[in-house]
């Protein structure tokens, strides 16, 4: 089914046209996808110095903590409070490392949307093509 008054070469020239317009707004998509995941990533840096940064006391505290139980070595005393204390703050730091250092895989970086928009645009392209070589043939 040819279109009236439209010939193969001015069909062919929008195709092109279209497709190109296609591969920009898919590059527009691509740089913001990547975008977005440098914003987790840095979400992630975020996590893990805040991680470092709680680890870095949770052992001083603990440190504090040991050498008061050596010290005191008896009754309940406040070196309980100090582990108590140093190991609430070494298992947050501790998760927060962790959970910010999941966010920083090389995995999470890739525009997997991008590239499964552009796998379907190349499959439309593909079967536009084809029927409009269909056409063609037929004609």
């Amino acid at each position: 089914m040819a279109i009236p008054g439209r010939s193969l070469p001015d069909i062919f020239s929008d195709l092109i046209a279209q497709f190109t317009r296609l591969l920009q707004k898919e590059g527009q998509l691509a740089r913001a996808e990547v975008s977005e995941n440098i914003g987790k990533a840095a979400t992630g840096l975020g996590f893990v110095i805040g991680g470092a940064v709680l680890l870095i006391p949770a052992l001083v505290v603990l440190l504090d903590a040991a050498v008061a139980a050596i010290t005191e070595r008896g009754h309940l005393a406040p070196y309980w409070s100090a582990l108590i204390v140093g190991g609430a703050v070494l298992i947050i730091g501790l998760l927060l490392l962790a959970f910010g250092a999941s966010r920083l895989r090389p995995s999470n970086m890739i525009p997997a949307r991008t590239i499964q928009q552009l796998q379907r645009d190349a499959s439309v392209a593909k079967s536009q093509f084809e029927e409009s070589h269909e056409l063609h043939r037929a004609a």
